[in-house]
């Protein structure tokens, strides 16, 4: 049970809010339409606001997709990174020495974060995810694979929260 309340309270740190969205608007987004956004809460405890962005405005028909994560509270980069491997595993994604080396990768571009911060992957024409936060392009992971496996712990009909999922992709429209 533990694990389980340690597992929600890191996930719930990866994710976006008003104020703090605004400010992680990258141009590589400037041409993305919103699909759907959501607040996730745990307990008594606001802990992030997501959004979730297109080309077509849409989740069924698009070329690129974007997820703009605003952090309302502090997680340090290292518990972001394992809890995406934990979401992976839960989702049954094979770790590959691959996917250990994208999970390395993103310790080394993903800064520790503080309530009001944002990170936002922005998928470019090559399916690779770019990351922002707030100042600027933190690094690209080179690889479509990766952008649908980080993506899948958001979007995919297995992931954790399901009702957020389903407002992310615009299903409760």
């Amino acid at each position: 049970m533990a694990n389980v309340l340690i597992t929600i309270t890191l996930l719930t740190g990866l994710l976006a809010s008003g104020a703090a969205s605004a400010q992680c608007s990258p141009a590589a987004a400037s041409s993305l339409q919103t699909v759907g956004s959501t607040r996730l809460s745990v307990w008594f405890w606001d802990v992030y606001d997501a959004e979730l962005l297109t080309d077509s405005g849409n989740y069924k028909d698009y070329d690129r997709r974007a997820l703009r994560l605003s952090y309302l509270r502090e997680i340090e980069a290292a518990d972001l990174v394992d809890t995406t491997k934990e979401e992976w595993q839960r989702l049954g994604i094979e770790i590959t020495p691959t996917h250990q080396e994208w999970l390395a990768k993103l310790n080394r571009i993903w800064p520790d974060v503080q309530a009001g911060d944002c990170l936002m992957l922005v998928e470019n024409a090559q399916g690779q995810s770019q990351f922002f936060n707030t100042d600027k392009e933190l690094g690209t992971i080179e690889s479509s694979e990766f952008t649908d496996d980080f993506l899948a712990i958001w979007l995919s009909p297995d992931s954790r929260f399901k009702e957020e999922r389903n407002e992310l992709i615009g299903a409760d429209q």
